[in-house]
């Protein structure tokens, strides 16, 4: 027996479809607060010390956060070739605008304290509200777009062939998600903060915080309902072969209708909205009745619902095309080869776990408050 044959092809589809999911929520729930905390930053500290410790409380973990990203975009290059091809072709300028928010975000952190000027570190300071703020909103302008559908079609030979603009990507139903999107992760890092730090800089986050999640419920709901009764959605026409040749042209899809019909397909899927609005209202709750840790996880739960209900409710699509839906990508015919798939899942078994020990190892370290006195005791060697 050939080893790869141990688990079949369609369920390796779903299991790197699964492990996207995660790796896409493992992002949001890490950097997404540090994205939070950098939008945050300019309105929740106001004197120098201040932002240092707001800096501070992202400084060492930062850097490991963003491993998720550098994961998700590595996995969706391997597992889900076209996916990659035109989604990163597609939103080409979208991804420049994201990839140079986060190469100016390091930059930032290393040089802001280097100089003692208000004017330097003012710039830098705003330099870490975009790169934080400004991914944030594009991702979730991002996933406004996939849900209506992206305008591209497929040749023949399987070229991607994208037909849309920057401009088309900034209809109003994508900035709607935007401000969802926006808002979620800067209620994290405002829970964040309320976590790891004190006095007037804890009391600020709470506020900030507290408008953030209120706005991004509503926009949550007000998304949910616009995707149900205004956003067409895809399905699949024909029977589709599920260990079958990687090949869109091969299905017939339908535009029309609902994405809501994924409810009444599989009822269980409600799970992750409740999860997402449960998570959010007890993140809100806590911000103001003062809850710390708790309220943290609540908002990652919060995250976890909202993320995977989009992944859920769209199954199997991953990226539906609006212009000719028979290009569409789906789950079950834009993957890698079957021997692709199971070599990469015997490394992620391999190194999973470690990331994630050694991320949880540098969390405890790193456990605690910081406070000014100790930004200002150990002024040379912080942010």
């Amino acid at each position: 027996m050939i080893l790869h044959d141990l688990i079949s092809y369609d369920l390796l589809r779903v299991i790197w479809w699964v492990l996207l999911g995660v790796l896409l929520i493992g992002f949001a729930m890490t950097d997404g607060f540090d994205m939070g905390t950098g939008a945050l930053l300019p309105f929740v500290a106001k004197t120098d010390t201040e932002r240092r410790v707001v800096i501070n409380t992202v400084g060492p973990v930062w850097e490991g956060n963003q491993v998720w990203f550098i994961l998700g975009g590595g996995a969706i290059f391997a597992a889900w070739p076209p996916l990659y091809a035109v989604s990163f072709s597609g939103f080409y300028l979208a991804m420049f605008i994201v990839l140079a928010a986060f190469i100016v975000r390091p930059v930032a952190f290393k040089y802001r304290s280097k100089r003692p000027s208000p004017a330097w570190r003012s710039a830098w300071d705003w330099a870490l509200f975009a790169g934080g703020a400004v991914p944030a909103l594009i991702f979730g302008v991002a996933v406004g777009n996939v849900l209506r559908g992206v305008p591209f079609h497929l040749t023949p030979s399987l070229m991607p062939i994208y037909e849309g603009s920057f401009w088309g990507l900034l209809n109003p139903f994508a900035l709607l998600t935007g401000v969802v999107s926006l808002s979620m992760l800067i209620m994290h890092g405002a829970a964040w903060l309320n976590l790891k730090t004190e006095g007037r800089i804890q009391s600020r986050a709470r506020r900030f915080g507290t408008t953030a999640g209120a706005v991004a419920i509503i926009g949550y709901a007000v998304a949910g309902a616009w995707m149900a009764l205004m956003v067409d959605g895809y399905a699949l026409v024909n029977a589709v072969a599920v260990d079958g040749p990687s090949n869109p042209l091969l299905s017939e899809v339908s535009k029309g209708g609902s994405w809501m019909a994924s409810y009444s397909a599989r009822p269980w899927i409600i799970a992750a909205p409740i999860m997402g609005f449960a998570g959010m209202l007890m993140a809100l709750r806590g911000l103001t009745s003062g809850g710390e840790a708790t309220t943290l996880l609540w908002s990652k739960l919060g995250i976890l619902g909202v993320v995977s209900s989009v992944g859920l409710t769209m199954f199997p699509f991953i990226l539906p095309s609006s212009t000719e839906p028979n290009s569409s990508l789906t789950v079950w015919d834009a993957s890698s080869s079957h021997l692709t798939l199971f070599v990469m899942l015997v490394a992620t078994v391999i190194f999973m776990p470690l990331i994630l020990m050694y991320t949880s190892w540098v969390y405890s370290v790193l456990w605690g408050k910081v406070t000014e006195d100790d930004v200002n005791a150990n002024g040379e060697t912080l942010y």
